[in-house]
């Protein structure tokens, strides 16, 4: 009988171990990462040629520790706003882009950027335009972007 009570006493042990490290925080993949952490720098919008039609740029950083997406932007002086894929110099509109955890989502000329179409208004140099950057979530994020020249590159 001593053999079989000191297996079962082993067997506990050896559960309750395996069980305690599988919940312990040992700094394995179990442990769930910090939210996403987003900001905007950088936006602008260079004065638009035409009066319906113009794009902007900024750099959305995630310092946090998940991957988000910004899905929409929204602006009183826009019907609507596109965001568009530039790849192998061919622009397209998509649903999204992503926003990496730790990285950052740049909207610049000759790559990534916003449209905004059907203008109520034509945005001048000098002004400030009010967008909202919504994000997959993330709570929005409200700018006051500046109009800069035509020819304004953001460096």
């Amino acid at each position: 009988m001593r053999g079989r009570a000191a297996a079962a006493a082993l067997t506990a042990a050896l559960t309750a171990a395996l069980a305690l490290s599988a919940c312990g925080g040992g700094g394995g993949d179990d442990e769930a990462a910090s939210p996403p952490e987003l900001s905007a720098r950088g936006a602008f919008i260079p004065e638009p040629t035409t009066a319906d039609l113009a794009a902007a740029f900024l750099t959305v950083e995630n310092t946090g520790g998940t991957d988000d997406a910004l899905t929409s932007v929204t602006s009183d002086i826009a019907g609507t706003i596109e965001i568009h894929e530039t790849v192998d110099n061919a622009m397209r509109q998509v649903d999204s882009l992503p926003v990496p955890a730790g990285g950052e989502l740049d909207l610049a000329r000759g790559g990534n950027h916003l449209m905004l179409m059907d203008l109520t208004s034509q945005p001048v140099e000098g002004e400030t335009v009010a967008l909202e950057l919504h994000f997959e979530t993330s709570d929005p994020i409200a700018l006051d972007v500046p109009v800069e020249s035509a020819t304004h590159t953001g460096e």
